[in-house]
C-alpha cells in the first residue's frame, strides 16, 4: 500500500519503490488533476541524484504525458526548493520532485507539490492514496516520443529565476567586501550548483567536497548532522575557512561547521538568523517552530516584543502560519527553513547565502553571534523586569510571590525536621541515663538557644 508521509511517499527501492507503484502514483495525480480540473497547465518534473531517480521520473512524465498533461521535464538533477520555486513562479497547480531527501541510500520517493509551490496537503495526500488503491490499469506513452511530439518539453535554463530571486534577497554588496572563505560538503546531492553560482557572484572562495554523484552517498547517511559531518569538521578546521556548509540529498536541510570545528545545529541556525533578520535588518513579526523545535525561539522574539507560534510536525503547516501571521521565519529543528518572501518551503540554497551574508555583515563568527544573542537576550529581559517595576504593575513581584512561599514552607518543614532530629537524640541520651544509672547533663542548642 502506498502511503504520503509529511514529506512524500517514501519506499525502499527494489521492494516498494518499483515502476509499477511509480507509475500508479504518477496515475493518482493525473486522476487528482482531472477531478480538480487543473489539466491545462503543465506539471515539472524534477529529480535528485539517487539511484533511480531519473527512471523514476521519466516513468511519472510517460504517464502525465498519455494522460494529455503538458509535462516540464529538466536535462539535470534539481534541488527539491528550485521545483517549488517554479511551481509558485510559473503559477502551475501541481509539481514533482523524486527524491527521499536525507533518508538512507536504498531509499527513494516522490514528493508532490500544489499551488504557489507548498507541500501537498493532508487532504490531497489522502484523495491520492484513495485514488491510487483504484487503479487497476495504468497506460502511458514512450518518453522519447512524447519529447518529438512535444508532449514532454525540456525547459531551458531552469535554474536562471531560482539563482536570481534569491540574489535578489541578499545583500551581495556585503558578501563581495567580506570576501569568505567557505568550503561546501555538497553530501553527492542536488544543491549543488544553484549555491556555486550564488556565492561565486559574490566573490566569495568557495571549495566543494563530496560533488561526485553517489548512489550510495559515500557510505553516510545524506544528512547534514553532526555524525555525517566530521570530514567537513577536519576540513573546515585545517583549511582555515571561515565556516563550512553542508546540505541534504535533495538541498531542503542545511548543516554549519563554525571556524573552530564547531557544529552548528538546526535550532541554533533557526535563531541566529531570526535574531538577524529582526535585529540587524530591521524586520518586524512573529517567527513559527514547531513542537519539537527549540523553545529559545520564543525567548529570542519576547525580546522583541513579538510571539512565536508552535504548530505540528510537518513543514506544510509552518508555512501555512508564515502566511497567516507574516511571520519573519519558520523551522523546524530537522534542518529546514523558509523566510518570508520566498518559497513555501525548506530551501537550504537561499538559508546558507543568508547566514552567510549574517556572518559578513556581522563581522562575528556563529558562535560569537550565538554568545551575542544570549546577551541580549538576557539583557532584554533585565530591562523588561525594570520597566514593568517602573510603570508599577509588580507583574515581577506577583510572580516571585509563590515561589517565595515555597522557600518559606521548605524552610520550615526543613526546621521541623532538625528540631525533631535533636529531641530524638536527647531522649535516647536521658534513656541511656536511666538504664546505665549515670547522672548526664542532656541539653541541644536550636537556633542559637541552648535547651
Amino acid at each position: 500500500m502506498i502511503k504520503f508521509g509529511t514529506g512524500g511517499w517514501r519506499a525502499v527501492i527494489g521492494s516498494d519503490f518499483i515502476e509499477s507503484n511509480i507509475r500508479c502514483v504518477a496515475a493518482g495525480i493525473l486522476a487528482i488533476a482531472r477531478k480538480e480540473n487543473k489539466t491545462e497547465k503543465p506539471i515539472i518534473v524534477g529529480y535528485d541524484r539517487r539511484f533511480l531517480s531519473v527512471d523514476a521520473a521519466k516513468w511519472v512524465a510517460e504517464v502525465l504525458a498519455k494522460g494529455g498533461i503538458e509535462v516540464w521535464f529538466l536535462n539535470r538533477s534539481a534541488p527539491t526548493p528550485l521545483i517549488m520555486h517554479t511551481v509558485k513562479d510559473k503559477g502551475l497547480h501541481y509539481g514533482i520532485e523524486v527524491t527521499a531527501s536525507h533518508n538512507p541510500a536504498n531509499y527513494n520517493g516522490i514528493k508532490l507539490f500544489t499551488d504557489e509551490g507548498r507541500d501537498a496537503g493532508v487532504e490531497t495526500t489522502s484523495l491520492l492514496e484513495q485514488l491510487i488503491e483504484e487503479i487497476d490499469e495504468v497506460e502511458y506513452c514512450d518518453f522519447d516520443t512524447a519529447v518529438s511530439e512535444g508532449k514532454i518539453i525540456y525547459l531551458r535554463n531552469p535554474f536562471n529565476k531560482f539563482i536570481d530571486d534569491i540574489i535578489e534577497l541578499i545583500d551581495m554588496n556585503a558578501l563581495r567586501e567580506r570576501g569568505l572563505r567557505v568550503i561546501f560538503d555538497t553530501m553527492h546531492g542536488s544543491g549543488t550548483y544553484p549555491l556555486l553560482v550564488i556565492f561565486y557572484t559574490a566573490r566569495c572562495t568557495i571549495d566543494t567536497m563530496n560533488v561526485n554523484k553517489d548512489a550510495y552517498f559515500g557510505g553516510v547517511m545524506p544528512a547534514p548532522s553532526e555524525k555525517s559531518l566530521s570530514n567537513l569538521k577536519n576540513a573546515v578546521v585545517n583549511g582555515g575557512y571561515d565556516f563550512g556548509i553542508a546540505m541534504d540529498g535533495d538541498g531542503d536541510r542545511l548543516g554549519i561547521i563554525d571556524r573552530d570545528g564547531t557544529y552548528i545545529n538546526a535550532n541554533e541556525i533557526l535563531c541566529m538568523l531570526y535574531y538577524y533578520l529582526v535585529k540587524y535588518k530591521g524586520w518586524k513579526g512573529a517567527v513559527v517552530r514547531n513542537l519539537a523545535t527549540t523553545h529559545m525561539l520564543d525567548k529570542i522574539a519576547e525580546s522583541f516584543g513579538e510571539k512565536c507560534y508552535e504548530v505540528p510536525v510537518g513543514f506544510k503547516y509552518i508555512s501555512s502560519k508564515i502566511d497567516e501571521v507574516d511571520a519573519v521565519l519558520g523551522g523546524e529543528s530537522s534542518g529546514g527553513l523558509t523566510v518570508r518572501g520566498h518559497i513555501h518551503g525548506k530551501d537550504s540554497i537561499y538559508a546558507a547565502s543568508l547566514f552567510a551574508e549574517m556572518i559578513s555583515v556581522t563581522s562575528m563568527s556563529p558562535v560569537e553571534i550565538m554568545k551575542d544573542l544570549e546577551c541580549s537576550r538576557e539583557d532584554a529581559e533585565e530591562v523588561a523586569k525594570m520597566e514593568m517595576k517602573a510603570k508599577g504593575l509588580k507583574r515581577y513581584e506577583q510572580a516571585e510571590k509563590p515561589r517565595k512561599k515555597v522557600e518559606r514552607e521548605r524552610k520550615v518543614d526543613e526546621d521541623k525536621k532538625k528540631l525533631l532530629e535533636l529531641c530524638k537524640n536527647a531522649i535516647d541520651d536521658y534513656v541511656f541515663s536511666l538504664i546505665t544509672k549515670t547522672e548526664t547533663e542532656i541539653s541541644f542548642e536550636y537556633n542559637d538557644e541552648k535547651y
